[in-house]
């Protein structure tokens, strides 16, 4: 190994050489703009990524002041400059990470870097003639450009960041208000134009762009072509893609990393592929009857949890472990909490679970929202007991600030009471992100945390891409998982997703700002504030999708009994309301998690016949799910046993759940789903023949 470690270095000296070289010609080549430089477009700096930001700061060539900014807006910009620059010197006395490779697994820690992967960085060196690689040429690529019309950034409406506050309707979409204070300058300069009322309505209308095949760019980070994203690629991630993924990590998102050095970022194939890869970095496979019981790994995770990762788990012999949840999601304290969990391990069972997986935004099923208090408990316990916990927010900005508002109203409740939430040490500078409960990461003074995110619930489940985020020492030993393993995400995809938020990265972007509306290009990329935007959007729609499943389950969730009193002089009749379903209006996510009171139903206990000796809950449950899928009802739920972490816990509660979810569907359907669900429920509940229920149970195993 040691002439090829020699050869790296010799070759990376050569690298930063030639690339310094490139960049003075290139800089004593270029001439001043003949404009006054523009704001930037986004918040994003092109210093390193762990460097906190400040309100100025951005990727673009130019982020000096417009002479036309205010006073005001200078004085207030250099403040924030201020404080930010103090608060970065301060992060940056923080301690490192600590060194968890005790946790690895034993593979991972005999893992070496590709040799071959590891010389693709020198292909990147400017005017390199490349002998060496094994790649085709991008000329016989049967690709010339790659096109799409796609929607811009605030094409939904938002709802509101705060939790007292209650839309009783979806309002007609409108031209967003700024969220920063770059977004506001440039509306601003925006409004100086002679052509605003001809594009009022601009936002409505959908854009295109053109990714072509070549383009004359030498910095990889802005270079997003075919030739490069149909090649062999580095596996972290397509260039531009991952530069842009790592500070908005750093700078907007998680600023206040409290450890020094900040986060990394490595991109995937969507968050199955991420825990995939989580768990080849944390467990050696366990076979009864091959390794003895003591070594058996574990894992913790809430009793109820998405049925994948059980399913991912299961093979490599892990010990799953259930922990006791409540409306906000994991408990630490209390009967079946994690601390008693961890302190009243038996060893018999294996060894002590050394991670934790979990879903703290909007959880499935049961879309739970984790407050700050809850997170320092648990965080707590992790560190004391040395777990990494594994932390998968797919839905982490689909958070619903008004749930508890509209619950209380709707049910007659006085005012919520609100789940603590953790203010950001550093703000990005986007109301919406600021308003949205804190990752572990914030807490995160050891490196223990592995965050899964995936574009699949922003953008599309199809595109099959997504990013972890940890400290770099853990992210160094994914990339040696991935090398050997699916590589880079699909070119294709990161190419569109990249064009998508960065947009054509040229010279010409400077002066684009001082254009009128109408003459401006017909896209020019998302950029930070556009995402932001998007991710509000989005957040509205399904905060509003939420909010009329939850008043339709409402309105339908009791069934109503008339009787005749036994006095045969009595003309009236006795009304009596059962209430049939449960459920707390959910706090983010997509789903309801809907408590079905089977032991409400006439049948319930009653004794079988045929193969059935007892109608007890799994088996209406079971039923239930049947008689739904019928006309007139036509309407499926996804049982609540998919989600039991274990068998013992699908046969003691599992059967008593159905989730609901109100996104797949349209606005109508949202509406006449729901409330034919309610009457599927209520029909069910008028069944008095045991035959039915064993007909029913005899379709579902035919």
């Amino acid at each position: 190994m040691a002439p090829s470690i020699s050869l790296s270095k010799t070759l990376s000296k050569a690298s930063s050489k030639a690339s310094s070289k490139a960049s003075s010609k290139a800089s004593s080549k270029s001439k001043p703009p003949s404009t006054p430089k523009a704001p930037a477009p986004s918040k994003l700096s092109s210093s390193s990524p762990a460097q906190a930001p400040s309100s100025s700061s951005s990727p673009s060539p130019s982020s000096s002041p417009s002479p036309s900014r205010s006073r005001s807006e200078s004085t207030a910009a250099s403040s924030v400059t201020t404080k930010t620059a103090t608060k970065g010197a301060a992060l940056k006395s923080l301690p490192p990470p600590k060194d968890l490779s005790h946790l690895f697994s034993i593979i991972t820690r005999n893992r070496d870097e590709s040799d071959i992967k590891a010389f693709y960085k020198f292909m990147q060196i400017p005017g390199i003639s490349n002998l060496a690689g094994g790649m085709p040429n991008a000329k016989y690529f049967p690709f010339d450009t790659l096109e799409a019309q796609i929607s811009k950034p605030d094409r939904w409406q938002p709802s509101s960041n705060y939790p007292d506050q209650i839309e009783e309707s979806a309002p007609e979409p409108a031209p967003p208000a700024p969220t920063s204070s770059i977004s506001g300058f440039i509306s601003h300069i925006n409004r100086k134009g002679k052509n605003m009322t001809k594009d009022a309505d601009s936002h409505k209308k959908p854009s295109r762009f053109t990714i072509p095949k070549f383009v004359d760019e030498t910095d990889p980070t802005k270079r997003i072509d075919l030739a490069t994203a149909l090649q062999y690629g580095q596996v972290t991630g397509y260039p531009p893609l991952l530069s842009f993924i790592k500070q908005f990590t750093n700078q907007v998102l998680y600023p206040d990393i409290p450890y020094k050095g900040g986060v990394d970022v490595i991109l995937n194939n969507g968050s199955t592929d991420g825990f995939s890869k989580v768990l080849q970095l944390l467990v050696d496979p366990w076979y009864e009857g091959l390794h003895p019981a003591s070594e058996r790994q574990g894992m913790l995770c809430e009793t109820f949890v998405f049925g994948n990762i059980i399913t991912q788990a299961k093979p490599l012999g892990i010990n799953i472990v259930p922990v006791e949840i409540d409306d906000q999601g994991m408990v630490a304290e209390g009967p079946g909490g994690l601390r008693e969990v961890l302190e009243n391990w038996d060893p018999q069972n294996g060894l002590l679970p050394h991670f934790l997986y979990t879903v703290t935004m909007g959880d499935n099923p049961t879309s739970g929202v984790v407050g700050i208090r809850r997170r320092r408990e648990i965080y707590a316990l992790a560190s004391k007991f040395d777990i990494i916990i594994v932390e998968d927010d797919p839905y982490w900005y689909l958070q619903f600030p008004s749930a508890a508002a509209h619950e209380a109203k709707v049910r007659g409740y006085g005012k919520p009471q609100e789940v603590q939430s953790q203010k950001p040490a550093i703000k990005s500078g986007y109301e919406f992100i600021d308003s949205l409960a804190r990752s572990y990461l914030s807490l995160d003074i050891d490196g223990r945390v592995i965050r899964l995110d995936t574009f699949s619930k922003t953008i599309a489940p199809g595109t099959r891409l997504g990013y972890i985020t940890a400290q770099p020492a853990i992210i160094e030993r994914l990339t040696r998982i991935a090398e050997t393993g699916t590589g880079q995400p699909s070119g294709v995809v990161q190419a569109l997703v990249a064009q998508l938020l960065l947009g054509p990265q040229s010279s010409a972007l400077q002066k684009f700002f001082y254009l009128q509306p109408s003459k401006k290009p017909s896209f020019t990329g998302w950029k930070v504030d556009g995402w932001v935007r998007w991710l509000e959007g989005l957040r509205g729609e399904y905060e509003r999708r939420m909010i009329r499943m939850c008043k339709t389950l409402e309105e339908n969730a009791f069934q109503l009994n008339s009787s005749t009193p036994s006095s045969p002089d009595s003309d009236w009749n006795i009304i009596t309301k059962t209430r049939l379903i449960d459920f707390d209006w959910p706090r983010g996510g997509m789903f309801l998690w809907v408590r079905v009171h089977f032991e409400k139903h006439p049948l319930y206990q009653a004794k079988g016949r045929r193969s059935m000796p007892t109608v007890d809950g799994p088996i209406l449950a079971k039923a239930f799910l049947i008689h739904s899928t019928k006309a007139p009802h036509l309407v499926l739920g996804s049982p609540g046993s998919m989600f039991s972490a274990t068998p013992k816990i699908r046969e003691e509660r599992g059967w008593r759940y159905v989730r609901l979810c109100f996104a797949a569907e349209s606005d109508e359907n949202i509406d006449a789903g729901s409330l034919r669900f309610t009457k599927a429920v209520q029909s069910f509940f008028e069944i008095q023949e045991i035959s039915q229920i064993e007909d029913l149970i005899d379709e579902l195993y035919s």
